[in-house]
């Protein structure tokens, strides 16, 4: 009996407390694991589960035991959610300003649905992109590697003691940049073959001035679209796959 009231004492309150703050702050912002379609008592079920299951690796941080201290500290383990999610999203942004650029000279800028991952209006591309890139982010394990990174964190970032430093906003300007850079690269090949398609249509329009491009001329690029498109899926998918990665390993910047 004196070991149970000894567990359920002021400090191992506290240490529950934010460890579920962190956890909760990361799986709200990871991908996959913050779907719009997984209920909230799914997500708040596994957030418990996972903070009974890590109780252990968890130390109690050496803050002040005030009020202040503890909303502060868990301030803190949100800011590391965001942040952490941050790094992964930015890949998944990629794939949705691709899919704009490819549903742009395609003609589907109008063909737009709410994405449930975010819960905005996004083309139909890509939201097409977006979902088999979940597809690919569970083919390679990429949910088992964020499950480890929570738990590394536990030993190398004390509850309550994270701050982002330089490195950090260095790392996040640079992926933002990425994130347009590659998605034009990765959309280039539909938009170079409709700027081509563009160009074969003037040359026809010129010697044929009967040929009608509102009738041909759509259909035509949609489906030259669509087949460039399912050429190079395979591609854009092993740089999503790449990309991702690499912002997992670098997500060890918010550990010093």
């Amino acid at each position: 009996m004196l070991a149970l009231v000894d567990f359920l004492g002021q400090n191992s309150v506290i240490l529950f407390l934010l460890l579920f703050a962190r956890l909760s702050g990361l799986l709200a912002f990871f991908p996959f694991f913050s779907h719009m379609k997984i209920p909230m008592s799914i997500k708040t079920a596994l957030v418990i589960f996972l903070t009974i299951f890590l109780f252990p690796l968890a130390s109690m941080p050496n803050i002040e035991l005030s009020v202040m201290s503890l909303v502060l500290a868990i301030l803190s383990e949100m800011m590391l959610g965001f942040i952490a999610g941050t790094f992964l999203i930015l890949v998944f942004a990629m794939l949705e300003m691709a899919g704009m650029q490819i549903s742009f000279v395609m003609g589907f800028t109008m063909a737009s649905v709410i994405d449930p991952q975010s819960n905005v209006s996004l083309p139909i591309i890509s939201q097409i992109l977006t979902f088999i890139a979940l597809i690919v982010l569970l083919g390679f394990n990429g949910h088992h590697a964020m499950l480890t990174f929570i738990t590394q964190s536990l030993t190398q970032l004390p509850l309550g003691s994270f701050y982002p430093s330089h490195g950090v906003w260095k790392y996040l300007l640079k992926a933002s940049t990425d994130m347009f850079i590659f998605g034009f690269i990765l959309s280039f090949p539909i938009v170079g073959m409709s700027l081509l398609a563009d160009v074969v249509f003037g040359m026809l329009m010129k010697t044929m001035p009967q040929f009608n491009l509102l009738v041909v001329g759509f259909p035509i690029k949609i489906m030259v679209g669509f087949v460039v498109l399912i050429a190079v899926i395979s591609g854009i998918m092993v740089i999503f796959q790449r990309e991702f990665i690499r912002a997992l390993e670098h997500l060890q910047l918010l550990m010093g």
